[in-house]
């Protein structure tokens, strides 16, 4: 692609006023990048550990599901599981009533929320290993692993 000129009118001439170049722009600084491409958009990790990048990308892939996950696993929900109908009425009016924003009334604990994203991480991760290339670099990743380990333990 080409650079682009930008000109503004300033009495009866056109003064070039900014340039676009989309490989300039997109220059990165010294170190490792982690960039995923996506329809509509990109996104960018600057400066990770390399030894980090397949977590990161995998977290990265998963996030929405993630997301959907734990704000699941943080609605709130009636601290007494036996409830009279009259309560399970005005149970379904206060739900229905606040709809995605419901606050957490008997507090979900932490590790429950970081649980369910870790298990549509997983989720996530098993559709993904279905690839054969995926599953090649996984057993690689793995392989390196245990290499590393074993180097660590002789230390």
């Amino acid at each position: 692609m080409t650079k682009k000129i930008y000109y503004e009118k300033r009495g009866r001439k056109y003064v070039p006023v900014h340039e676009y170049d989309e490989y300039l722009m997109d220059g990165l600084p010294y170190g490792n990048h982690l960039i995923m491409c996506y329809p509509g958009g990109k996104s960018t990790r600057y400066n990770i550990d390399p030894a980090l990048a397949p977590m990161i990308a995998a977290g990265r892939v998963a996030e929405d599901r993630m997301c959907d996950a734990m704000r699941k696993a943080s609605e709130m929900r009636p601290s007494r599981t036996p409830i009279t109908p009259g309560q399970q009425r005005a149970w379904k009016k206060l739900a229905k009533e606040f709809g995605d924003e419901l606050a957490t009334l008997n507090g979900t604990s932490a590790r429950d929320i970081a649980e369910a994203g870790l298990t549509a991480m997983q989720e996530e991760a098993q559709q993904l290993l279905t690839n054969p290339a995926v599953r090649l670099a996984y057993e690689q990743f793995l392989l390196v692993c245990e290499l590393t380990k074993k180097q660590v333990d002789n230390a």
